[in-house]
């Protein structure tokens, strides 16, 4: 491997222009196809398998009206005044016979004619809604909007007629509605303003899920240029690991967009890619500039000479990193849902693009560079800090460490435990308006929505019921035995039917609990019992769908196979690391470590986002569930980059005890040469995440939280205090392999001793034949 990674350095730094050429050829495709097929973002997130897309799939089939998504429109009037006046009930109806004329909205009059129609029994179904109507027993705080004595569809009004709820269905499925949808459907409800003093709040379920990049992420950029400039020295050397990283993010990116028009692309992807994308790219441009300037300084190489081996050892390094990262990403495929299997497998391959660059662009752009990557000021300074690192921070810190070796273990251990013990009350889920700052519509939507008519309402369930036995047929009485006996259910607010055909039956229930409620969970659960008795006495399947049952259901998928996708990762990547280090304990010990570190990233992650904690400091106003899937994505990335800090910086010790240095001056030695490029590569890293913490959206705000938390802790936790005190504690006995598997695993040089032993024999060759002329 080295020696391979040496010719390609050494090819790249020689003939720049081939590889730069070629790159900037890949790069105009990308552009090319993306200006033919356009950008196509999709929101929609499908739960296949799950017991509400199954209802959600048969709905669509036999009856496609009625798997449509739903939204909602709350009308607030002034302080202590009416809604209910001529003039307001005028421009509430406008609004809402607007909405109702809309493409891809339920006319609810057009439905239940077309309803009456396909099942030939129109009166029977009329005469099943009556019957069901019928069913609750005692009068709720909120009653229907009332024109004329006549109750308008889909409209309620609060007892003190101070709050309106407008609620209506599309014809198509809520994740796969676009914007423009969403934004006719809030043009037309927010005219009811003009010249009334209704306030118009549209419902979160109005708003699709678009990420894009701001300020803030920019902020990060920054600070990883002012980081990559005291790290090498220099504007030139600086801005090379920049230029590689954008360029390999470009690509990537731009590569998914690309063909965004022929797989859906959900909105969250790019912005995975370009978090993953940016830190990696960066770090490992940085550990081959960093290797390069070493080789120049200390080893007194020429520019060509320093870059090829630089990416004949570092390179290696860099390899094995990004396959780890690859790896824990393609986990997710395991999964078997289709929008994390997209979103792992964009940021695969950004990943992937990002370790071709590292290893071809930038040897190439070094050849341009030439000998001025290294300024002779550089060089003065180099040589004085490397003459003074026996006595740097670094040296200081780690001969602490290993001096305190057993207390440091220990006291990692008992912190990181502490911040770990939130996690026994993480709860999972979809954050939404509930949750959102105090200051939006959506929260201030679902607010008025709980105290004007229950909680409940901000999370309304579909229920399908349909016969066990294919002979039974449903009717109206049945139908209405069984809205009746939904209605006595506990934890049960309201039971509206829908429709019926000969098949099934379909009704929207309100619970009065909120979408994030536990005894709504519980509900749903107990609905779905085949033994329940409403189940056994009407000899019925009941199916439960809508948007809080699919959120319910994607939470509990992801929870059960987030046991196996670890489990996956971590043998893999074990396996990785023994052929890497060619040692049992280093594996293990790096995969201790990271669970140390992911459970007390979670923990902290639990306290701030679902407690609360310091959440002005981080711009939100209220705690809430964690987003289900962010322990997957976050996992994935995490163990993929602390095995990136694994690899730089152990390897470095093993390389430093392959080269004679024995017991802890190995250790020593090692961490010398890298730490401070490592602490350097995770503060970029750091610094591109928390740029994320700060955007609008809180699914992006707690993935970026606990990447850069995650991040912080792995590297100068776990790598920079743990790992040189166990290596200390195990000394030259962490090297050690059983001689059977010494035999049959592969020496892949990852530090580089062949390729160095082979070079030393040519020069030595080439000396001996010099002396004799």
């Amino acid at each position: 491997m080295s020696t391979l990674l040496y010719k390609i350095g050494k090819t790249a730094f020689r003939k720049p222009g081939y590889f730069i050429i070629g790159w900037v050829i890949i790069l105009g495709i990308v552009i090319s196809m993306i200006s033919i097929n356009g950008v196509h973002i999709s929101s929609e997130m499908k739960i296949e398998g799950t017991e509400s897309q199954k209802v959600l799939d048969q709905l669509a089939k036999e009856l496609p009206a009625a798997s449509g998504g739903q939204g909602s429109v709350v009308f607030k009037a002034p302080d202590n005044e009416r809604l209910d006046t001529p003039e307001r009930t005028a421009a509430i109806m406008k609004g809402v016979s607007e909405v109702y004329g809309l493409d891809k909205v339920i006319n609810p009059a057009d439905y239940a004619a077309a309803q009456g129609n396909s099942s030939g029994a129109s009166a029977d179904a009329a005469h099943a809604m009556n019957l069901a109507q019928s069913a609750t027993a005692s009068p709720p705080p909120y009653g229907p909007f009332m024109v004329n004595n006549v109750p308008v569809p889909g409209l309620l009004i609060s007892s003190d007629g101070s709050t309106a709820l407008f609620q209506f269905q599309f014809t198509i499925e809520q994740s796969a509605i676009t914007q423009d949808v969403f934004d006719s459907v809030i043009q037309s409800v927010m005219k009811v303003e003009e010249g009334t003093q209704i306030k118009v709040l549209p419902g979160e379920t109005l708003k699709s899920v678009s990420i894009g990049v701001g300020s803030a992420e920019i902020v990060g950029l920054v600070i990883a240029v002012i980081v990559l400039l005291i790290t090498l020295g220099s504007v030139v050397a600086a801005g090379l690991p920049l230029i590689t990283a954008l360029l390999g993010v470009a690509i990537g990116v731009g590569g998914a967009f690309s063909i965004s028009k022929f797989v859906d692309m959900p909105s969250v992807t790019s912005v995975l890619a370009l978090m993953v994308g940016l830190a990696v790219g960066i770090d490992y441009a940085l550990f081959i500039v960093n290797r390069q300037r070493r080789m120049i300084i200390d080893g007194r190489l020429s520019a060509q000479e320093a870059t090829a081996r630089a990416i004949g050892t570092s390179g290696s390094a860099v390899f094995f990193a990004g396959l780890t990262v690859i790896i824990a990403l393609c986990g997710m495929l395991v999964i078997g849902l289709t929008f994390l299997s997209t979103m792992a497998l964009v940021a695969a391959a950004t990943v992937l693009i990002n370790v071709f660059v590292a290893l071809t662009l930038l040897p190439a752009l070094l050849g341009l560079v030439g000998e001025r990557i290294c300024s002779k000021k550089a060089r003065a300074k180099a040589t004085n800090s490397s003459e003074a690192s026996s006595h740097g921070v670094a040296n200081r810190w780690v001969k602490f460490v290993i001096k305190h070796r057993w207390a440091t273990v220990i006291a990692i251990i008992l912190v990181l435990g502490f911040a770990a013990t939130p996690i026994t009350k993480m709860e999972m889920g979809i954050p939404g308006a509930s949750s959102a700052n105090l200051d939006t519509d959506a929260r201030q939507s679902y607010d008025a929505i709980s105290k004007g008519f229950g909680e409940g309402f901000n999370g309304p369930l579909i229920l399908v019921a349909e016969p066990r036995n294919a002979s039974a047929k449903m009717t109206p009485e049945l139908l209405g035995g069984l809205a009746m006996e939904l209605q006595g259910q506990n934890n049960v607010a309201q039971v509206s039917p829908l429709g019926m055909t000969e098949d099934l039956a379909i009704f929207s229930l309100i619970p009065k609990t909120g979408p994030n409620d536990q005894l709504t969970k519980t509900l749903v659960n107990d609905l779905r019992s085949a033994d329940s008795n409403m189940a056994k006495t009407y000899d019925v399947k009941l199916g439960v769908t809508g948007l809080t049952a699919v959120n319910i259901d994607m939470s509990a998928k992801l929870a059960q196979v987030f046991p196996i996708y670890v489990g996956i990762i971590i043998l893999l990547s074990l396996i990785i690391l023994l052929l890497v280090f060619r040692s049992i304990i280093v594996p293990i010990k790096a995969t201790i470590g990271f669970l140390l570190s992911i459970l007390a990233t979670f923990g902290m992650t639990t306290a701030v986002f679902q407690w609360g904690w310091l959440h002005s400091l981080f711009g939100f106003d209220t705690g809430g569930p964690l987003l289900s899937f962010m322990p997957i994505i976050v996992t994935g990335i995490l163990y993929g980059l602390a095995m990136d800090y694994q690899v730089f910086l152990v390897s470095s010790m093993r390389e430093s005890y392959v080269h004679g240095h024995r017991g802890t001056e190995s250790v020593i030695h090692g961490y010398n040469q890298v730490s401070r490029v490592v602490v350097a590569a995770a503060v970029i890293m750091v610094s591109v995440f928390a740029g994320f913490i700060f955007t609008d959206d809180v699914m992006i705000k707690q993935i970026g939280f606990t990447l850069a938390v995650g991040i912080l802790v792995d590297a100068f936790i776990i790598r920079m205090a743990l790992v040189p005190a166990i290596m200390a504690m195990f000394g030259d006995k962490a090297w050690s392999l059983p001689k059977w598997l010494d035999r049959i695993l592969p020496n892949l040089d990852v530090e580089g001793e062949k390729l160095i032993a082979s070079l030393n024999a040519q020069n030595e060759v080439k000396s001996q034949s010099g002396s004799k002329s």
